[in-house]
This record gives C-alpha cells, sequence and structure tokens, in this order.
C-alpha cells in the first residue's frame, strides 16, 4: 500500500515539475510556476522520508535539509542581480556533486558476488563522470564570473581534452566490465572527470560564458536523472530529464545565438581565439559626445526609440530608472522597444529576469531576430552596458573573437547613444567599432546617475 501512495505521490510532484516548467515561460506566471516546482519536490523528498521502509537516518537527513534550506535562503536572499550568474553556476554545481557522491556511494556499496552488473555500474559511472564534470565545470564558471579566475589557453588543448574525456569513458567502461571492485581506479577516474571539467571551462571566456552556463546545467540534469535510474525513482528520473532536455535546448539556441558549434563547446575551443589580435581592422575614428541635455531632447523628439541593455545595466542597478525613462518617453508619444540579445548579461535570460523585477511589460522585450528587423526604422537606439553585442566587428572582422556571431544592429538606426562609464573594452576584452560611428554618441557616466539625470531632463521638455 505504502509503494502505491509513494508512486501516486511521485507522480503528482512529476506533473507539478512540467507545469512549473511550462509557467517559467512568461515571467507574469514564472514566480507561480517555481513555487509549484518546489510543492512537487516537497511533496516527493516527504513520501521517500516516511514512507519508504530502507530509511532508517530520519536525523540525519532533516539536520541537511535544515542546513541547506538555511544556507540556501541567506544566500538567494542576498545575492545581488549582478551575481545572480555566479551563484546559479555555484548552485548548478552542487547538484552535479550531489549527483558524483551518489555514483561513488553506490559503486562502492554494490554487491559484486553476483555477476558485476555491468549495466548498473555503467550507468552509475556516467553519473559519476557527467556530475563531476558539472560540478569542476560550474566552480571555474564561478571563479570565471566572479574575476577569481582569467582565462587559459595553450596549444593543443582542444586535443588534450578530447584525449581526457576519451580517458574518463575509457576507465568506465573498463570499471563497468570487471566483477569485483576497483576503488583505486574509480578515485583515479574521479579525478580525471575534474580534470576535464576544469579543463574544458578553463579556455572559454568572453560572451561564451551564456552557454557554458546553460551546457552545465543540462549535464547537472542529466546526473541528476541517471540518479533516479540507479535508485528507480520516478520523480528524481523526470526532474533530470526536465533539467537536461531544457538546458540541451537553451545551449543549442545559445550556440545558435553565438554562430558556434556545440562540439567546440564540448571540446573547450570556446572564445580561444586571440583577442589581442581583435580591432586590427576595426574603423578608428573621432569618438563624439553628448551632453545629458542634448540626449533627452533626441529621444524626447523620436518616434521609436529602442533601449537595449547589457551587464552594465546590472552592475549599475539602474533597471527601475530605466523603467521610469520608458514610461515618461511614451507619454510623450514615442514608441519604446527592449532589444534583448540572448547572451547578454552573464546568463541565458539575464536581461530578462532584471527588466521583469522592474516590471517592463513583456511584450516590449524584442528578440534580436524581430529587434533587428525594426532597427532601419529606428530614431534612437540606446546601449546602456552592453557592448560585445553590439559590436558591428562581427559582420566583418575575421581577426575578432567574436566574428560571425549575430549581433543586435543598431548601427542601422538613425541615432545611437552609448552609456558607458568609459572606453574599456567589453567582457570580450576587445575594442568596439561602434564607438567611432558617426552616428553614435557616447554618455559616460553612471548609468544609473545618468538615466536619474536623464529623467529630470525629459521630465522638465
Amino acid at each position: 500500500m505504502e509503494k502505491y501512495i509513494t508512486d501516486l505521490i511521485y507522480l503528482i510532484g512529476s506533473v507539478s515539475f512540467i507545469l512549473g516548467l511550462k509557467m517559467l515561460s512568461h515571467p507574469e506566471t514564472a514566480r507561480k510556476g517555481n513555487l509549484y516546482a518546489a510543492a512537487g519536490m516537497v511533496l516527493a523528498i516527504l513520501a521517500t522520508i516516511f514512507l519508504d521502509p530502507a530509511i532508517h537516518n530520519i536525523i540525519w537527513i532533516f539536520g541537511g535539509i535544515a542546513i541547506g534550506t538555511v544556507v540556501g535562503w541567506i544566500a538567494a536572499k542576498k545575492v545581488k542581480m549582478t551575481a545572480m550568474p555566479q551563484m546559479v553556476s555555484l548552485f548548478n554545481g552542487m547538484g552535479g556533486a550531489c549527483a558524483a557522491v551518489i555514483s561513488v556511494v553506490e559503486y562502492t556499496r554494490h554487491d559484486f558476488s553476483h555477476g558485476g552488473g555491468a549495466a548498473f555500474i555503467a550507468i552509475v559511472m556516467a553519473g559519476l563522470i557527467i556530475g563531476t564534470v558539472s560540478f569542476a565545470g560550474s566552480m571555474i564558471a564561478f571563479g570565471k564570473l566572479n574575476g577569481n579566475i582569467g582565462d587559459k589557453v595553450f596549444p593543443g588543448q582542444k586535443f588534450i581534452n578530447l584525449v581526457i574525456l576519451i580517458a574518463a569513458i575509457g576507465l568506465s567502461y573498463y570499471l563497468s566490465t570487471q566483477h569485483q571492485p576497483e576503488n583505486t581506479l574509480l578515485l583515479i577516474t574521479l579525478g580525471v572527470a575534474v580534470l576535464y571539467g576544469v579543463m574544458f571551462v578553463m579556455p572559454i571566456g568572453g560572451a561564451d560564458m551564456p552557454v557554458v552556463i546553460s551546457l552545465l546545467n543540462s549535464f547537472t540534469g542529466i546526473a541528476a536523472a541517471l540518479g533516479g535510474f540507479i535508485y528507480n525513482n520516478q520523480v528524481m528520473l523526470t526532474g533530470g530529464i526536465l533539467v537536461g532536455s531544457a538546458g540541451t535546448i537553451l545551449t543549442i539556441i545559445m550556440c545558435k545565438a553565438m554562430n558556434r558549434s556545440l562540439f567546440n563547446v564540448i571540446a573547450g575551443a570556446f572564445g580561444t581565439t586571440n583577442a589581442a589580435a581583435a580591432g586590427d581592422g576595426a574603423a578608428k575614428g573621432t569618438v563624439k559626445e553628448i551632453s545629458i541635455s542634448d540626449a533627452a531632447v533626441l529621444l524626447a523628439y523620436s518616434k521609436k526609440v529602442f533601449i537595449v541593455p547589457g551587464y552594465g545595466l546590472a552592475v549599475a542597478q539602474a533597471q527601475h530608472t530605466c523603467h521610469e525613462l520608458e514610461k515618461l518617453l511614451e507619454e510623450k508619444g514615442v514608441e519604446v522597444k527592449y532589444a534583448i540579445h540572448p547572451v547578454a548579461g552573464r546568463m541565458p535570460g539575464h536581461m530578462n529576469v532584471l527588466l521583469a523585477e522592474s516590471d517592463v511589460p513583456y511584450e516590449k522585450l524584442l528578440e534580436m531576430e524581430e529587434a533587428n528587423g525594426e532597427m532601419a526604422n529606428t530614431d534612437v537606439s540606446i546601449i546602456i552596458g552592453a557592448n560585445d553585442v553590439v559590436n558591428p566587428a562581427a559582420r566583418h572582422d575575421k581577426n575578432s573573437p567574436i566574428y560571425g556571431m549575430p549581433i543586435l544592429d543598431v548601427d542601422k538606426s538613425a541615432n545611437v547613444i552609448i552609456m558607458k562609464r568609459s572606453m574599456a573594452a567589453g567582457y570580450a576584452g576587445i575594442d568596439n567599432e561602434l564607438f567611432y560611428y558617426p552616428n553614435n554618441r557616447m554618455l559616460f557616466g553612471d548609468a544609473k546617475a545618468s538615466l536619474q539625470k536623464l529623467v529630470t531632463e525629459v521630465k522638465a521638455l
């Protein structure tokens, strides 16, 4: 009877995951969808604890839950929007570590006296490798996003990464064919997987990081699904499949947005072009500035304005002021929309979440393809903290690390205003040709302070 009740609760939990994921597709329902999925997970955990007769260490389990809940709650409440990508990487890495620990535990406690169980060990080893790679890679991604780790590239790294990956797979295959435990070899395999996780993320940098985050997220989901196979746990399997498939689809979308191949991501050859060579073909010229008052007049008397947000908007925490400017311009009859590049910010959807926080209507957020179709008929594109995703070098400069990456065609607007603190390069570390274009004007200063001054000036017009 208990098994049937558990299965029913697992079914309810699985349905809640699916509904929650569906509701995450729109900002208006995303919060509720998150709560639905969380409620389903709580039900599944409680059913497992209280209805599975094999579980006895209740105190240890609830102790771990209590510690994790407190730490996670405090971290989530205190994290700034600028540090959200790091938080995502850290939490994702913890999921991969859990999957790896499960694999290690289940391997060491497996009974090899009845034929070895090659299929079972193969699943365990797959969970070990994928979970470990996700953990190690996520920790490196965290360090990079937090500014603690730089990009490390050396000759032959792509080939070496593939050799390390093949070695990890080969060791896993060997262990799955043995009829006795090989704990020393298991630890070696674990170490090789850690090395691969570090090596394949280490050279990646610049605007490529959102792709890596989504890929590592898919790894964690796959590892969790393998854990579901190990324990014959339907809700764990369903949750892992949903996360893994969603992460994989998002990775493919990100790769398309960056004009990269998924193979190069896995091989660790992503973003390894010499940034120093970039900009050699850049069209240098005179940088023209614009005053706050002139920018306010230009915006207020336009018919159509595109706002292009980037990581600088998050750093300045200026999303609310940006929304205020948008509403003021609309009151003056200006059509205002937001152009969102798929990899703007430091993680997939970073700008969407940032703007949703300030109650910007979802319908005003245009994806790159749709926004580019309207750029030629736009009076002003105002770029707030974005850099690499609007750099025209991506279209023609073959020496540029971002060559071939689809960008927002803001340079086709009648006027461009770039809001930046200085002429410093963006996250990819390359010069932006747009700075020198004749239709561009630079508005230097902190994004929030500049937007607040623009709001004041527009109000006075």
